[in-house]
């Protein structure tokens, strides 16, 4: 990447260049939400010397990772990895304790990232947005919060996320339940008391294999309904050793550059070898070694050629089948852990500690929807076509509307008072998953058609190229940016001709088929981040001809 795209190392209030002063109402950048990608991007406007806010919908950062805190909640990407880069200080300052770190871990960090660069006073929370609308004479965004309160923006970033918006399926009768209720996306800041507890989950993608295990030993019973299996593997984490945290410190360049340049955003390294280059024997063994291996390894450091060729996929999968069945003491219930119809990196593969074990306890157990499917909610439990099971807590671990379900849900109009959930009706699309034609002044990094990978690593180069295109209209005297039809058009064809790049299924959430009604559209960006990275080089080279620049109306007349 070039080096126009990364951060400067330098204190949030330091002017790069003063811009014009604005009304006392508006700001320059005014950024929504407080997560990894949002944070970061008032930061960079800040350093660069643009007036900045940021709105967020709770009362604390993080994002995800503030939301996210049911029991257990933790990475799967390698802590060290997820945080930021943009700060030697900050990288020597904080420690992470866990390769994989857990929830209250992580929003301590967010939480000292905004204070040790003076952020937080330009956050307000509790201010979630319920309407963004584009003027075309003053080429300004008014934004508008649930408490009425109206902000004024010469630019709109919505760092959102992808996995914000909490999807809950329309079962009948769920509103007649008199127990608690809880989805993993919001989860309460009170802990939740299990103990003695009857409890149903419904759903077991990554977060509920992470809640399983942890409440196991805490229930009167835990009964976990199951719609689909996946083929998790361990997450094999460990605490980092004093060793490692010096090593960690020292390789700071190193470890920074690697990241910037990863096609994963991890510091894995590519297995460069077919598995049918290996003996039989030696692809067990090499197996035996992936599932003892931490995290998105087992993915990433897998043979190359693991999710394409069918040979060596079946067998990795059986493999992890075996496992299944020897951890499992229940023949039936080891059957239904073992995924059906899909191989392994055709869903989104979850990472757990002591999941299978769980299933040994007297107190858990399993039910296949494929099977008994549910009926409805009634005031006591869950009913299926086998009957009521009761419970005094339902989780529901049903996932979120992935990509566009929180971009949809601003109550975003531009031009000509277009909504662009209307705009997106068919599926997104988008000019490098950070614009979309018809929204000037509006970007969007950290949403879809960006990430194939570790998010933090994809939305931070599309925060850097959202400043270089600020930061350049700023220095020509632009206030309107928009990029063209044929840019949009070109980037979105590609995303969507490349789908064979990936191995997920048109079936999973990455396509948006978990949600009724939406578009079955590619929601991510299968071209991988080298070609995103070659694109936004090539944008600044030529100084980003996708995009068309102009005065405003009214600095026209």
């Amino acid at each position: 990447m070039s080096e126009s795209t990364k951060a400067p190392e330098a204190a949030p209030d330091t002017q790069a260049q003063a811009p014009e002063r604005s009304p006392a109402d508006q700001v320059d950048v005014l950024v929504v939400g407080a997560g990894v990608t949002g944070i970061y991007q008032l930061y960079r406007a800040r350093v660069a010397g643009f007036s900045a806010k940021l709105l967020e919908a709770g009362s604390g950062v993080g994002g995800t990772w503030y939301w996210n805190r049911y029991p257990e909640a933790r990475f799967d990407s390698e802590s060290y990895t997820y945080g930021y880069l943009f700060s030697k200080e900050l990288w020597e300052e904080w420690e992470w304790s866990e390769q994989f770190a857990g929830q209250p871990e992580i929003e301590r960090y967010f939480n000292y990232v905004v204070d040790r660069f003076d952020l937080r006073r330009h956050i307000l929370f509790g201010a979630k947005v319920t309407s963004a609308v584009w003027d075309d004479p003053s080429g300004t965004w008014t934004v508008r919060t649930g408490d009425g309160t109206e902000h004024r923006a010469r630019f709109v970033v919505a760092a959102t996320g992808i996995l914000s918006v909490p999807f809950i399926p329309d079962i009948p009768g769920r509103e007649d339940f008199r127990g608690e209720q809880h989805h993993t996306g919001r989860w309460p800041k009170t802990p939740v008391d299990f103990s003695g507890k009857r409890v149903a989950q419904i759903g077991t993608g990554s977060s509920g294999v992470q809640i399983v295990p942890a409440i196991a030993d805490e229930v009167a019973s835990l009964t976990v309904y199951q719609k689909v299996a996946d083929w998790l593997t361990p997450l094999n984490n460990r605490p980092i050793t004093a060793e490692e945290q010096t090593e960690l410190k020292a390789d700071f360049e190193s470890i920074r550059d690697t990241l910037n340049t990863s096609p994963s955003g991890f510091l894995h390294q590519i297995t460069m070898r077919s598995g049918l280059d290996d003996t039989p024997e030696q692809r067990q063994e090499f197996y035996e070694q992936k599932w003892n291996s931490p995290g998105f390894t087992k993915l990433s450091e897998h043979y190359m050629d693991m999710t394409v060729n069918p040979v060596v996929n079946q067998e990795w999968c059986e493999f992890i089948a075996d496992k299944i069945r020897s951890i499992v003491k229940d023949p039936e219930t080891a059957e239904k852990l073992i995924p059906k119809g899909h191989g392994y990196g055709g869903r989104r593969p979850p990472f757990g500690t002591g999941y299978y074990e769980a299933y040994n306890k007297p107190t858990v157990s399993l039910v296949d929807l494929n099977e008994t499917p549910i009926t409805r909610i009634t005031e006591t439990g869950v009913e299926t076509s086998e009957g009521v099971r009761e419970c005094d807590i339902i989780i529901w671990a049903t996932g979120y509307d992935f990509g566009t379900g929180a971009l949809n849900r601003l109550g975003v109009r531009g031009r000509q008072g277009l909504p662009l959930k209307e705009y997106w009706a068919e599926g997104p699309s988008t000019y490098l998953g950070v614009a979309t034609a018809g929204f000037p002044n509006f970007f969007f990094p950290g949403g879809p058609h960006g990430a194939l990978g570790n998010n933090p690593r994809y939305s931070g180069d599309q925060v850097d190229y959202v400043m270089d295109v600020l930061v350049h209209a700023r220095d020509y005297g632009h206030d309107v940016v928009e990029v063209t039809d044929p840019a949009e058009q070109e980037w979105t064809n590609l995303v969507n001709d490349n789908e064979g790049q990936s191995s997920f299924l048109k079936s999973s959430y990455f396509y948006g088929a978990n949600i009724p009604g939406k578009p079955v559209k590619q929601l991510l960006n299968p071209t991988g981040r080298w070609k995103l990275q070659e694109l936004i080089r090539e944008s600044i080279e030529n100084d980003f001809p996708a995009f068309a620049f102009a005065k405003a109306e009214e600095a026209r007349s």
